[in-house]
């Protein structure tokens, strides 16, 4: 028997949330075969187990049926939004889809979940994952350092206040980079906070940024 390996799989950033159409359950059943495993994740991804010499091929399926693939593992998943139920514009549905885009599968030093809310009811949780964008009226703040398990759940702290929508993709990446060049081995994310401090990190992903990415200071 081939080596096997997983493939995480989801909807596009859409109204209404993370929704499969029936035809894309479907395909995904079809392509993979009735003896994968599927596990529905609490990233709001389906890891799909395929066979590693077909990865490529399953891949490209499932994109044409309009889902989305990404590495599974050590990485950023795919960014968890809301429902945008103050609809696509207010909420921000272009600003996330971008987002999602740019930072969805980048290898980590441990998985990395980032949440998105179009407005300031926050229905996806955004202050329990690891970096959090809270849309507000026109602007947009940051957040750091959610912690959702254990004992120790805390929500992520203030980093950035009033971004406008072309700086969240640079302070996102800024914030990803610098934790993957300065992480001991697989530290979380909250525990590398906590080490180098929450002023540390904005100066280092944030500010010294200012002039080579736009981010303005909040």
């Amino acid at each position: 028997m081939g080596e096997k390996m997983v493939l995480a799989v989801s909807s596009p950033i859409q109204v209404g949330g993370s929704l499969f159409t029936p035809e894309q359950l479907e395909r995904i059943g079809t392509i993979v075969g009735s003896s994968s495993k599927i596990e529905m994740t609490p990233f709001r991804q389906l890891y799909v187990e395929v066979m590693a010499e077909d990865r490529d091929m399953i891949a490209e399926e499932l994109m044409r049926a309009g889902l989305e693939v990404h590495p599974a593992g050590f990485v950023t998943k795919s960014l968890i939004a809301c429902n945008f139920c103050k609809g696509a514009e207010d909420a921000g549905l272009a600003a996330a889809v971008r987002l999602n885009e740019a930072i969805a599968g980048i290898e980590t030093p441990t998985p990395m979940k980032i949440g998105y809310a179009g407005c300031a009811l926050g229905t996806s949780e955004p202050l329990l994952k690891d970096i959090a964008i809270v849309k507000m009226r026109d602007r947009f703040d940051l957040y750091v350092g959610g912690e959702p398990k254990g004992l120790k759940t805390s929500f992520a702290e203030l980093l950035a206040a009033g971004l406008v929508e072309e700086q969240l993709v640079p302070a996102v990446l800024a914030i990803i980079h610098f934790y993957k060049a300065n992480a001991k081995g697989k530290e979380k994310f909250k525990k590398f906070i906590l080490r180098i401090s929450l002023e540390e990190l904005k100066k280092a992903a944030i500010e010294e940024n200012l002039d080579v990415k736009g981010i303005a200071r909040s």
